[in-house]
This record gives structure tokens, C-alpha cells and sequence, in this order.
């Protein structure tokens, strides 16, 4: 007995209530962490795998067309769980003139698995500077040209009950080909995740 009397049974009551919650709120903290570890994931990735430069052509009137096969590969290495990949798109230039604007419908990866986007690039007449033009005439006599590939895809794991992770991948790479044959001079073209 106190000084000022027993306790309250409220105050017990409320005590004994706000303990529980601490316990479960560290609890399920602790569930998640764990689960996330057991889960131990890869973050999902968007990559470049395969390109080739179908056509390249310029003309004396400053005009450049070109064609591109491009494969982007949206790979999941999460052994657990299934990724969605959502809010697709890439721009593809040539030395900041725009050339295409990529896109895809939100699709989902299988555990430990990946799927290919194949795009064909088809450019309409680019109109180019003189500065330009004479860069074209020098890719042709190194016989390497490059293209600019920028672009973003919003991935998402569910993970059981406890909700889901959501990552952004960026892209911001330079694909760069052989203008003699098309082929694609393969780089490191992988997102980087937020």
C-alpha cells in the first residue's frame, strides 16, 4: 500500500493492455524481419540481354532512319515469392533526338524465373544536324554506333499475409552496335533498384 492508497485497478487494467501491444507490435517486427530474411530476396532486375541494329541509313539531305531489335529481360531471382512488373517504359534516342517510346503491359514473373520484352524499333526519318551528320559518317568509319536506352519498371513481391515490397528499376545505358553487320557490342545494361 502506498502513500496515497492502492492502485487503481484502471490503471492496472490499462498497463497490462498497453504492455500486451508493445509485445505484439515487436512481435510482428521481429516476424517480419525474419520472414524477410528467410525469404532472402534478390531484388527483380530489368536487363538489356540481346539487341541488333536492323537497319541504318542516312542520306546527303541530313536524314537518318534506323531500325532495332531490342530484348529486355525482366528477371525475378526471388526463390519465394512471385514479382509483378508494372509502369513499363523506355525511351531509345540517338544523340538526344528521340527516337521511340517503349512500352508494356503490367505482367507478372514466376518465382526464380524471367520473361523477355522484344521490341522492334522503328524510327521515322530523323532529321539531323551537320554536327550530327558528321557523327553519323564517323560511327560508319569506326564502325561502332550508339544509342541512348533510359527507362523505369515498377516491380512488387507480395510476401504472404504481411503485405508486399515494392522496388523502382532504372535503366540508363548506351547500346552500341557494329553498323557493318548490326551486332549488338553486349555491355552491362542491368536496373538499378529504389
Amino acid at each position: 500500500m502506498g502513500a496515497n492508497g492502492p492502485t487503481n485497478p484502471l490503471v492496472w487494467l490499462v498497463a497490462i493492455i498497453c504492455t500486451i501491444i508493445a509485445v505484439a507490435v515487436v512481435v510482428i517486427g521481429i516476424t517480419v524481419f525474419i520472414g524477410y530474411i528467410v525469404i532472402h530476396p534478390r531484388v527483380p532486375v530489368i536487363s538489356v540481354t540481346n539487341a541488333h541494329l536492323d537497319l541504318l541509313r542516312n542520306d546527303y539531305a541530313g536524314l537518318l532512319q534506323t531500325q532495332l531489335t531490342i530484348v529486355v529481360t525482366a528477371k525475378n531471382g526471388n526463390a519465394k515469392a512471385h514479382a509483378t512488373f508494372s509502369d513499363i517504359t523506355f525511351n531509345v534516342s540517338y544523340n538526344g533526338q528521340d527516337i521511340a517510346v517503349l512500352v508494356a503491359n503490367p505482367f507478372e514473373v514466376p518465382k526464380n524465373s524471367s520473361k523477355d520484352l522484344n521490341y522492334l524499333v522503328q524510327s521515322s526519318s530523323i532529321p539531323l544536324s551537320p554536327d550530327q551528320m558528321e557523327q553519323v559518317d564517323d560511327a560508319w568509319k569506326r564502325n561502332e554506333i550508339q544509342f541512348d536506352f533510359k527507362g523505369a519498371a515498377r516491380t512488387q513481391w507480395r510476401v504472404g499475409p504481411l503485405g508486399s515490397v515494392k522496388f523502382l528499376c532504372r535503366l540508363d545505358c548506351d547500346l552500341k552496335f557494329r553498323p557493318m553487320n548490326g551486332t549488338y557490342i553486349p555491355s552491362r545494361c542491368t536496373s538499378k533498384s529504389k
